[in-house]
């Protein structure tokens, strides 16, 4: 087992789902059920994939919900550019944003190969 808690790609990730929160915050009101919905509900998917794999008695099973995680980074990354393109967000947080799920995809996959 590992101490979720302790490792730099959960507090990443509760950091990147606060700012989601924030960001979706100013969303539409008729985005309550639409996207607003699904891009919160994937960001706060990746912290809790990394913390059920981390509880989990094997590393080979770590590693499977690491890559649910992976695929919910990529989920957030695809809705932020949605975001952007129908006009919710500014480029420039779009940017931030996108920078900062890259890097938390590969600091995810260097720690999915270190557990092989």
């Amino acid at each position: 087992m590992h101490k979720y808690k302790e490792l730099e790609i959960w507090k990443k990730s509760i950091s990147l789902t606060k700012q989601i929160y924030l960001i979706t915050s100013s969303f539409p009101s008729e985005e309550k059920f639409g996207l607003k919905s699904q891009i919160n509900r994937a960001s706060v998917s990746i912290a809790s994939n990394i913390a059920e794999g981390a509880g989990r008695n094997s590393n080979k099973e770590f590693n499977q919900f690491l890559g649910i995680a992976i695929g919910s980074m990529h989920e957030v990354e695809t809705q932020i550019i949605i975001a952007f393109e129908v006009g919710y967000l500014q480029k420039e947080l779009r940017d931030k944003v996108c920078d900062q799920v890259t890097q938390l995809i590969l600091m995810t996959k260097g720690l999915k190969n270190h557990l092989v």
